[in-house]
This record gives structure tokens, C-alpha cells and sequence, in this order.
């Protein structure tokens, strides 16, 4: 792809940016972005959830995990799309600052340091 997508981005524009598919394609939506610097992504998360079922009974909680690969999948984005931008080389490494929130507070942080390898 030689052109930028147009925001926002939905879950099949999503689709081919990442190989993820379902049940394990956590991100939705992409409503922004600066090119190697930051993307804002979003997860709907519905009480329907097959990881609520035991996650925990009578207080349910998105897996840790789940939300860390959340967290990751975004950051695949934001490399991808960084990349169709057309800016400086294409690198294969690379270290995000993420942050999950929900309804604007900060329930996650984590440092993802990722490799770019070709299959």
C-alpha cells in the first residue's frame, strides 16, 4: 500500500495491517495518529467476552495478558502505518510507552520492545 489509510480506521482496515484475527484481534478501531510517535486505538470489550465467563466470577476482568497484547497490537499498527506514511527508513526494532485506559483512567502501562522480522 503506497497511500496513508483515512481515520478512523475500522476493524477490516485493521485487518490488513496486522496478521491477528479473531478471537485474538484486540484492537477495533484507530481514531489517531502521528507518524512514529503515537497511535490511539480502541478495544470494545462487551460483558459477552468468552474470558468473563471465569475472569473473574461475579467481577469481571480483562485478562492481564489480553490487555498487554492489546497494548502490542496497537503498537503493530502504529508501525505499520508509519511505514505507509512514506517517512525515514524502515528500522525492525522498536520500544512503545503504552498506556490502556478505560473510560479515561489508566488501569495499564507497559514498555513493548518489538521485532519486525519477514515471514
Amino acid at each position: 500500500m503506497t497511500d496513508v489509510m483515512q481515520l478512523p480506521l475500522d476493524v477490516v482496515a485493521i485487518q490488513k495491517l496486522l496478521p491477528h484475527r479473531y478471537p485474538f484481534l484486540l484492537v477495533d478501531r484507530v481514531v489517531e495518529f502521528e507518524p512514529h510517535k503515537r497511535v490511539l486505538c480502541y478495544k470494545n470489550v462487551s460483558c459477552n467476552e468468552p474470558f468473563f465467563q471465569g475472569h473473574f466470577l461475579g467481577h469481571p476482568v480483562m485478562p492481564g495478558v489480553l490487555v498487554l497484547e492489546a497494548l502490542a497490537q496497537a503498537g503493530g499498527i502504529l508501525t505499520q502505518l508509519s511505514h505507509q506514511s512514506g517517512t525515514e527508513g524502515k528500522r525492525n526494532m522498536a520500544l512503545y510507552a503504552a498506556i490502556a485506559r478505560v473510560d479515561g483512567e489508566q488501569v495499564a502501562c507497559a514498555d513493548i520492545l518489538c521485532a519486525e522480522v519477514k515471514a
